[in-house]
């Protein structure tokens, strides 16, 4: 590869595309019929959760939060917004009028960017007007899901080559394959929140103050007379960063032994080749002839570089048939957030205080009912700095104690008791608050720090990549007692 160490460069630009009518039409119909019902200033809560961690796996890296405050931050309805809405002869002009004017000046309260989140537990909970609360909710889910859902893929990805190499590393390689610009900007930034190294996206390295990296294509070894001649001319452009691309013809036949000709004349005028790349084949044993040759030749330096539709399923599947891959070029399963359980973070955004009463949504799905009111989530550390549980309470309740009960919020006749010895934190902050941001933005490498910090707090059985053990998150007595109260009242006024 040829990565390059980021420039100084403005603070990044990470507002998501588009503006205030970046929303759900319904959103807006909504906002109508509160202003007109009166009802847009009473004082809503809303919780945005997920009922599942991704892929099957275990736990979720939370990312997303930054572009979702600066989101929130410039939410205006422009002139020209106003009259597209009156255009579509839906909106009353007293509405639009009153839009005018209109800004978020809601409190949000969430999780720092890079910690281990979990099912069932309040990700970030907006505090306002109604109308300001529900308005956001469309863009809220849409950047913090794919965020999310991304940083996940990459740490899991991440985890699998570090089992098998602790220096190992990944790297996001997915525009091309990407939904679009915007989702290909987004999934460079979440990557490496959630452990890549570095990005082949320009824009993306540009915009987020990230490493960028990067090798050749076929195409450029087959524009030349032969791949010997390919090679000398790269490696005469980048002597000291050059990575080549050894399947364009035969991987060991021709491939190496030509990588290795220019790795001598490079050495012989005082540079080193960096790395070679491969991108076909069977990665675990072409890695592993490859390094045996490059070390035997005398090249114990020079890295070896694997791309082709890699997976954290893949990558074990290299590292178990004895492949010596040092870094991972992750494209298509990363940037799209695909693989078993993928696809898309099934996060929801719902209602669970108006006016100071508890609201929830009461359904035939068990799974699907909210938890309501306003709340806060405490997470325990064990004693060798593990963490072993989060527990949501009311927003007035004392962290849990010790043998108290607490139950499962998919399932509320399984219980269990709190442990002794327990230390406990609050990990969600006031990150907005009567509209306007709390605090600056956190840089990237601040962000993979943490997430890779959280992660060795979790229990080892929840880290695992296949069948995790799933991390116990409890609702305190109080608040399941709320709830059950809120279903039997429910219950009673729809004669259910």
């Amino acid at each position: 590869m040829t990565p390059t160490t980021p420039p100084d460069v403005a603070p990044p630009d990470v507002a998501p595309p588009g503006g205030t009518l970046f929303t759900d039409l319904y959103q807006l119909t909504m906002m109508q019929g509160y202003f007109v019902s009166g009802l847009h200033t009473q004082d809503a809560t809303f919780d945005l959760s997920f009922r599942r961690a991704p892929y099957r796996g275990g736990y979720a890296v939370w990312a997303g939060l930054e572009p979702a405050l600066e989101y929130l931050s410039g939410l205006q309805f422009r002139e020209t917004d106003l009259a597209y809405l009156g255009g579509l002869g839906v909106f009353r002009p007293d509405f639009l009028a009153a839009l005018r004017d209109w800004r978020f000046t809601a409190r949000v309260t969430a999780f720092p960017e890079g910690r281990a989140v979990f099912p069932h537990e309040p990700l970030l909970t907006v505090s306002g007007p109604l109308w300001e609360a529900q308005l956001v909710e469309t863009a809220l889910l849409n950047i913090l899901n794919f965020q999310t859902l991304i940083a996940t893929k990459a740490a899991r990805c991440l985890r699998a080559a570090q089992a098998g190499a602790p220096g190992s590393e990944i790297v996001e390689f997915g525009a091309r394959r990407a939904q679009g610009p915007d989702g290909a900007l987004g999934a460079a930034r979440a990557a490496v929140i959630g452990g890549a190294t570095g990005t082949s996206n320009v824009e993306a390295a540009a915009r987020y103050g990230l490493r960028v990296t990067g090798t050749h294509a076929h195409a450029w070894v087959e524009s030349f007379p032969d791949e010997l001649s390919a090679f000398r001319a790269y490696a005469a452009l980048y002597p000291d960063a050059t990575t080549l691309l050894l399947d364009t013809f035969d991987t060991l036949r021709s491939g190496l032994p030509n990588a290795l000709t220019v790795a001598r004349e490079l050495r012989s005028a005082g540079h080193e080749l960096r790395g070679v790349r491969l991108d076909s084949g069977d990665l675990a044993y072409l890695s592993a002839r490859v390094r045996e040759t490059l070390d035997g030749a005398g090249f114990p330096d020079v890295r070896i570089v694997a791309s082709n539709d890699l997976s954290e399923d893949v990558i074990e599947s290299v590292i178990r048939g004895g492949g010596r891959v040092d870094v991972y070029g992750i494209g298509t399963q990363l940037v799209t957030g695909g693989g078993d359980g993928g696809g898309a973070l099934g996060g929801v955004y719902k209602l669970v205080a108006l006016g100071g009463q508890d609201r929830m949504k009461l359904t035939g799905d068990p799974a699907k009912t909210s938890v309501p009111g306003r709340k806060r989530v405490w997470r325990a550390r064990d004693g060798t700095g593990r963490y072993a549980l989060d527990v949501v309470t009311g927003d007035d309740e004392a962290a849990p104690r010790s043998g108290e009960r607490v139950s499962d919020p998919g399932n509320p006749l399984r219980s269990r008791r709190v442990p002794d010895g327990l230390t406990w934190e609050d990990p969600r902050v006031v990150v907005m608050d009567a509209g306007r941001r709390t605090r600056p933005p956190e840089p990237l490498p601040d962000l993979q720090a943490r997430t890779q910090a959280e992660l060795r707090r979790l229990p080892d059985g929840t880290r695992r990549l296949l069948n995790p053990h799933a991390y116990h998150v409890s609702l305190s007595a109080a608040l399941q007692g709320r709830r059950d109260a809120l279903i039997a009242a429910l219950r009673d006024r729809h004669g259910l």
